[in-house]
């Protein structure tokens, strides 16, 4: 793929972003949707957002991450889960993973 190509390829998803966006805004106020559907499309949000998450945590690439990373993680979501800054919270993540592979944890 040259330069062009890609920055042509970057254009047509920037517009089609865009366009999505817009369209979402003009068609909010013409369509109704159910408190269900609204606490159902909350909770996707969510779901997502984890699933993201949890494979970039226990993944590298196709292969399985070591264990430093997701024991790194966990200290982190024990971080937030007493309610640390979160410069804090990602300083304790990194802090505690760099500690294990340090000590020969992968």
């Amino acid at each position: 793929m040259t330069g062009w190509q890609f920055a042509g390829a970057l254009a047509v998803l920037a517009a089609g972003t865009y366009a999505l966006r817009v369209v979402g805004l003009m068609l909010r106020t013409r369509t109704t949707v159910s408190p269900a559907v609204e606490a159902l499309m909350e909770r996707s949000t969510m779901v997502l957002l984890i699933a993201v998450g949890l494979t970039t945590t226990l993944f590298e690439g196709s292969d399985l991450a070591g264990p430093a990373r997701p024991i790194g993680v966990a200290v982190g979501v024990l971080a937030a889960w007493f309610k640390a800054p979160l410069v804090a919270i990602i300083v304790v993540a990194a802090a505690s993973t760099a500690v294990l592979r340090l000590s020969g944890v992968p």
